[in-house]
């Protein structure tokens, strides 16, 4: 079971990185000092000489591994949607629950082949959140009640978390909560999404900003009840209960990342066990890793959600555990100049 306080205000939550648990950097030391012994040019192997060093300092361990995967796919349903922002009906999201649970989905054959197990949270599919340009999208107590959800679909054995998300018109919401948590123009953050052309892209940034005119108070976490969804609260959630269990996580692409900004706006540390998986081809999405402090592990022309992104990083961070665990180092090898 993880240890987290009770989610019983989005205020209080802000308070609890003091109790959180801090990267190691004796392990991630420890684990630079062996990239340096192995046999190989230093720094050679880039990113995954870095990703290592990561994965050591937040399981306190300087030969971390990963023998258990949890990829989460939470689904929820939007208000905006009212709006016209998408041109596929919301009654889609309950039937790409479906496909997840079926085994049909992009998102399936990904996990399997990187060895992650697939968890799909619905969260009131049959119950759309509020339309944010008219009101809050959730009261408080309803975000809170999504991010308790994704808080217990964390499996604490799991040795990191991917993490995607399925949502008909949440790529609006996902504009909304990066335009509130870090500004510029609505048009900064929206893209086509499942499809929207001109006229829609148009659209979707007129409802983006009545949001955050609406909304214009709304501050940290507040802006996930005033603008989030329930897919969005889970996010904040499970990356809260993975950072009190020490699991790193990869976070998605464009979508999931602007679901964890609220948490950044709080405080941004409470991010830090987090990667962005894959640069999504969101347009939006550049601008907000940036403003996340973030370099996306991959580049692949990808916009599809579902945690896809976060399946593909899961095999390169496999890869870059096997070598750093695996290689020899230039004593053991009996190499000159060790």
């Amino acid at each position: 079971m993880i240890n987290l306080p009770a989610f019983d205000s989005l205020s209080a939550i802000t308070g609890w990185f003091d109790a959180m648990p801090a990267f190691d950097k004796a392990a991630a030391d420890a684990a630079r000092d062996r990239q340096a012994q192995l046999t190989k040019p230093p720094g050679s192997l880039g990113r995954l000489e870095e990703l290592a060093v990561f994965m050591a300092g937040w399981h306190g361990d300087p030969r971390p591994r990963v023998m258990s995967a949890q990829s989460l796919v939470f689904a929820g349903n939007h208000g905006i949607c009212c709006h016209g922002v998408n041109p596929f009906p919301q009654e889609v999201t309950t039937q790409m629950v479906t496909n997840f649970e079926r085994g049909g989905a992009a998102i399936n054959q990904l996990a399997r082949a990187a060895g992650a197990t697939l968890s799909v949270v619905a969260l009131d599919l049959e119950r759309p959140t509020a339309d944010f340009t008219t009101g809050p999208a959730m009261s408080e107590e309803e975000c809170l009640d999504s991010m308790r959800h994704g808080a217990e679909a964390v499996d604490p054995a799991a040795d990191v978390i991917l993490l995607g998300e399925m949502g008909i018109g949440n790529s609006t919401v996902a504009a909304a909560l990066a335009h509130a948590c870090f500004g510029g123009e609505p048009g900064d953050w929206v893209g086509r999404g499942t499809g929207a052309d001109d006229e829609r892209v148009a659209l979707k940034s007129s409802v983006v900003a009545k949001g955050r005119q609406a909304h214009a108070d709304a501050t940290g976490l507040g802006i996930l009840a005033a603008l989030g969804g329930r897919e969005q609260a889970a996010i904040c959630g499970a990356v809260l209960a993975a950072r009190a269990a020490r699991i790193p996580v990869l976070l998605d692409g464009f979508i999931c990342s602007a679901s964890a900004a609220p948490l950044y706006a709080a405080a941004p540390a409470l991010l830090d066990h987090c990667i962005v998986s894959h640069a999504s081809a969101e347009p939006g999405h550049a601008r907000l890793c940036a403003a996340l402090g973030k370099s996306p592990l991959l580049d692949l022309g990808m916009a599809l959600g579902e945690g896809t992104g976060a399946a593909l990083a899961l095999s390169i961070l496999r890869g870059a555990l096997e070598c750093h665990n695996g290689m020899a180092t230039f004593a053991e090898a009996g190499i000159g100049g060790a």
